[in-house]
């Protein structure tokens, strides 16, 4: 997985087994509010990676409604579809969403922004989706800056391995800025929408586990090897452990920006 998002399957199995608690699993219900999604609606969620947000929703909507997962990667989706068999999983990508106009009540898209190829097509594709009076909502990272943990990790990558590397691990913050944000809205026709912040907090088992899941399951999955990685950790365990909790394990801020716009 690299700036695109995309990963391979056994990159796939570790996001989900690792990320899922550490990173995404507390957003869902942020998302199920702005999106004002209730039983019996029509909602797609776009990039929905391995579906923590998608099969919430089907919670949420009940057998009254329905809701679709879309996302480019297949090893996300193999995961997504043993996961939750009965959610209508589909392979596409987001700047081209293989719905008619006006076909969902609302549409989701959760920390998958940053990463499309074309993300203003891809807001104009969700928006075309989506019918009047329903609610677009979409998450991304909130800043570096403001995510003290990655921001530390990024200066060791670069330090370590170059600023290439480095660079792999800052693209998920790329739009943490409301009014970078905004503009992408503003881009694709749209107006302003309303955005949020967020608070987050990631939370690993220990800076080992946090080395290991960023490295083999997200932006870093085909970049180092066994050395480099172990060099990584004996850096971060020495240079990260403030933010090593009295029981072993690792807390710090991870928030997030919530875009919200109802379609006239």
């Amino acid at each position: 997985m690299g700036d695109s998002g995309q990963v391979i399957s056994s990159a796939a199995e570790v996001y989900d087994e690792f990320f899922l608690p550490a990173l995404f699993a507390a957003w869902p219900s942020e998302l199920i509010s702005a999106a004002q999604i209730e039983a019996g609606m029509r909602v797609v969620d776009v990039g929905c990676g391995t579906g923590v947000l998608a099969i919430e929703a089907a919670r949420v909507v009940g057998r009254g409604g329905s809701v679709v997962g879309v996302d480019l990667n297949s090893g996300m989706l193999e995961i997504a579809r043993r996961k939750a068999p009965e959610i209508d999983w589909r392979e596409a990508p987001a700047e081209a969403l293989p719905f008619d106009l006006h076909q969902f009540d609302a549409v989701v898209s959760q920390f998958g922004l940053m990463f499309f190829r074309d993300r203003i097509a891809a807001i104009r594709e969700m928006w075309r989706v989506l019918r009047p009076g329903g609610w677009l909502a979409i998450a991304v990272w909130d800043s570096l800056e403001n995510t003290p943990g990655y921001a530390a990790v990024t200066q060791i990558l670069s330090r370590l391995f170059g600023d290439e590397v480095a660079d792999l691990l800052k693209a998920p913050y790329a739009l943490g800025d409301i009014e970078t944000l905004r503009g992408q809205f503003l881009d694709a026709g749209l107006s302003k929408p309303a955005v949020s912040r967020i608070f987050g907090e990631a939370n690993f088992p220990s800076i080992r586990s946090w080395m290991h899941t960023d490295v083999r399951g997200w932006t870093l999955a085909d970049k180092l090897d066994d050395e480099q990685f172990e060099h990584l950790v004996e850096e971060a365990e020495s240079e990260l452990s403030s933010l090593v909790s009295a029981s072993g394990d690792v807390r710090f801020d991870h928030p997030a920006l919530i875009a919200t716009l109802q379609k006239p």
